[in-house]
């Protein structure tokens, strides 16, 4: 009997990860790929991305579970709406490992019904470190959840081990969008900006900002100095790509929209680029700014500038091209200054992508082939021994 392998994704950017991993499994003739699609892929509001993914995979359950309050207390309610609807999917689908990446809200759900179904769970980017987003809580917490590893550095590899977790299960593959920009066939200038509909400028930046879950009511101050900066730019074309549904993120948007309504001339939103386009724009941006991990994992591939604001993203490793500031205007535009510099470009240059090689579905296709599954779900905890420094 083939091994039914079952993926969840619930965002654009963690499907655009997942989609060559997706792919292997699709036409190994051993393995029976399963799909569940939820959260903001079902959602009209961040575009029905779903949609773009039937297109390549057939879908086996849609769990609906986004609800149109992005407060604490709308999350909440959305989570245990997934955690009802997941295990009834489990009971129908019985699948016998389950591959997630990453750390949002509904992927957490998604394990904690498949912990209590006992199926196994495969962890794709644990070990990472977002300081600023309760993200972090939910990274380690799937960890300890999971029973396969596969980390992007093995810093990270060591940090899974550190939480107790066997290293005999914990495996550097190295970041899953590396492979995408190997893989993909990206497009031309031309291409680009017939597909977006939007000519680029003498300078171009690239804004993702997500909100800062861990810090109260900052998202819409933040944002705001990051608007004032680059209102203030000259000869510079900006593409937004718009906030995730965590907490405030439609603040977040409803900024954008009305920011490029007063600046048509100038600038362009999109709810989703998909990943071709958004990693083809990385080929002719000068910068990503904002906070997304994309600026940190993605970006020092095509030799850019990152400038990461805040601490979403903090205690994540990071190549030279990634410059850290406050979400504060002066500091913004120092950072943009920053980047058109000799001295900066140089050193663009001889960037270095410190997460892989971009061969991680290949490796981890053939550990969910081959690893025994029959004695996997009880773990013992994994302890380092360290000296008392007491």
């Amino acid at each position: 009997m083939k091994r039914k392998i079952c993926i969840v994704t619930g965002t654009r950017a963690e499907y655009g990860l997942l989609y060559w991993l997706m792919k292997e499994i699709q036409k190994d003739d051993s393995l029976e790929l399963q799909l569940i699609v939820t959260g903001a892929h079902l959602s009209p509001e961040f575009g029905l991305t779903y949609k773009l993914i039937k297109k390549e995979f057939k879908i086996d359950k849609k769990i609906e579970m986004l609800l149109s309050s992005d407060t604490s207390v709308g999350i909440s309610k959305s989570m245990a709406l997934a955690q009802i609807s997941f295990c009834e999917a489990y009971n129908e689908l019985k699948p016998d490992i389950l591959v997630i990446l990453g750390d949002r809200y509904e992927i957490f759900s998604a394990v904690s019904s498949a912990m209590i179904a006992r199926i196994p769970i495969a962890h794709l980017h644990g070990g990472e470190t977002t300081e600023g987003a309760f993200d972090e809580a939910i990274r380690h917490s799937i960890t300890k959840m999971s029973h396969l590893h596969f980390t992007s550095t093995n810093e990270y590899r060591n940090r899974v081990i550190q939480l107790g977790e066997n290293p005999k299960r914990v495996f550097n593959v190295g970041a899953m969008g590396i492979e995408n920009i190997k893989r993909l066939k990206l497009l031309s200038k031309d291409k680009f900006e017939d597909s977006i509909n939007f000519k680029l400028n003498k300078k171009n930046i690239l804004v993702t900002f997500h909100p800062v879950t861990l810090e109260n009511k900052t998202a819409s101050k933040q944002f705001q100095n990051l608007l004032k900066a680059i209102d203030s730019l000259k000869d510079t074309n900006i593409i937004f790509t718009k906030a995730n549904s965590d907490t405030d993120g439609r603040i977040i948007n409803k900024m954008i929209d009305d920011y490029v309504l007063k600046n048509k001339n100038k600038s362009i939103v999109f709810t989703s680029m998909g990943q071709l386009r958004y990693l083809s724009a990385l080929q002719y941006i000068d910068a990503v700014v904002g906070n997304s991990s994309s600026g940190i994992l993605e970006a020092p591939s095509f030799k850019i500038a990152t400038i990461n604001i805040g601490d979403r993203q903090k205690g994540r490793l990071q190549a030279k091209s990634v410059i850290n500031v406050k979400p504060k205007k002066t500091d913004i535009l120092k950072a943009i200054d920053k980047i058109y510099t000799q001295k900066f470009q140089l050193k663009l240059k001889n960037t270095k992508n410190i997460y892989g090689d971009g061969e991680c579905s290949s490796q981890i296709l053939e550990i969910l082939k081959t690893v025994k599954l029959d004695s996997i779900l009880k773990k013992s905890f994994y302890d380092i021994k360290v000296k008392d420094e007491l």
